[in-house]
């Protein structure tokens, strides 16, 4: 097994054939969000690269007639029905008779859940309007409002769930999972279930970044999370390994990444996509450091606001920029030490991305835009 195996392995393995969004969600299990769009969303970034004809937006617009939901995995996103059945129940209704909740939050939360029955489906304007909790302190030390983070605190535990979303605001409804009746054998068993779907997702994975990704399921499985350093052996016995440049590296069984065969293509992908996703495994992989830079002061931003890493064959060569300027979709370029590819069959399949892009973004072909090196 040498890394060049596994570098087209990485891209290949997740970059599977064009197929409908229920089938990609299917195959993933889980697609990461983030509401930054530039020039979409992290989430349609994602699927485009895996669904036929897909357009930023359809996941939201969809959403309802799919066996999805909104909930936190690894972190916060899109998980299929199956993936969510294997986390839930979290600690929920324990919030009722246990001091994890004060009385006084329990009350309310008690209150609120009647009235999402009620409606059947609320909007969290309309909530506030009926209790107007006030402002609490959130996790980064400002200040939000009260009732916004009663409603996320109840979907997390499953009480409420995401029917939909209007104008990107979650739209909520109440709803409630099927008991957990199994013992110790159960559990272990899901959360192997689940360590297996972390695998499938961000596969090959380097012995650390395993370990990072079971640790990370303490966002789903919050109940169980003591029980994931077990998880973790288990996985390493379970799954196929191989070292390599001292390193070991873990996939799913069955799997031969020395066969693996990459597309033709040059395809820029989201900062959250399986493939690049883990820093890492992708330093290992491509040599080179790729850092996600919205946060980033723009004085010290060395890629730029939102980065989408080129993958070239099996090579991540570089980035782009992508942003629309009056209807015209604008893609500036950089590229690691090795330079642009002089092939002509690069420039053709960047042009050919580029236009991918355009379509997905549903902009006039006319306006052709610019593409700069």
């Amino acid at each position: 097994m040498q890394l060049a195996d596994l570098r087209r392995y990485s891209a290949s393995f997740t970059l599977f054939s064009e197929t409908t969004l229920a089938g990609a969600l299917g195959e993933l299990g889980f697609v990461q969000a983030d509401p930054i769009r530039a020039p979409a969303r992290a989430q349609d970034l994602v699927l485009r690269q895996r669904v036929a004809g897909y357009r930023a937006g359809d996941l939201e617009r969809l959403y309802p007639t799919l066996d999805v939901a909104e909930d936190f995995f690894v972190n916060y996103g899109f998980v299929t029905d199956r993936v969510q059945a294997l986390m839930h129940p979290r600690p929920s209704v324990s919030v009722w008779r246990s001091s994890e909740w004060p009385q006084e939050r329990r009350k309310r939360a008690r209150q609120l859940l009647v009235f999402v029955r009620r409606l059947g489906e609320a909007h969290p304007r309309e909530v506030e309007a009926r209790f107007s909790h006030g402002t609490v302190t959130n996790y980064w030390g400002g200040t939000s409002n009260a009732t916004t983070h009663l409603l996320d605190a109840m979907h997390y535990r499953g009480l409420l769930r995401v029917a939909r979303r209007e104008g990107g605001i979650r739209i909520y409804a109440a709803h409630e999972h099927a008991p957990f009746k199994g013992g110790a054998r159960e559990r272990a068993a899901r959360l192997d279930a689940l360590v297996d779907i972390v695998v499938r997702i961000y596969a090959p994975l380097p012995a650390p970044s395993l370990g990072y990704w079971v640790r990370r399921l303490r966002c789903g499985v919050p109940q169980w999370r003591d029980e994931l350093g077990a998880a973790l052996k288990r996985a390493k016995e379970r799954l196929a390994r191989a070292r390599v440049d001292g390193i070991d590296w873990y996939w799913p069984l069955g799997h031969e990444p020395s066969r693996s065969e990459v597309a033709e293509r040059v395809r820029l992908l989201a900062p959250f996509d399986p493939v690049v996703q883990d820093r890492a495994r992708f330093e290992l992989l491509w040599g080179w450091v790729y850092r996600f830079e919205a946060y980033t002061p723009p004085s010290k931003r060395k890629l730029g606001y939102y980065a989408l890493p080129m993958l070239w064959r099996d090579r991540v060569i570089g980035w782009a920029n992508a942003r629309i300027e009056n209807g015209k979709l604008d893609v500036q370029l950089g590229y690691v030490a090795t330079g642009r590819p002089r092939e002509r069959a690069f420039a053709r399949e960047l042009e050919a991305e580029v236009e991918r892009l355009r379509s997905f973004l549903s902009l006039d072909a006319a306006l052709s835009g610019e593409l700069r090196p």
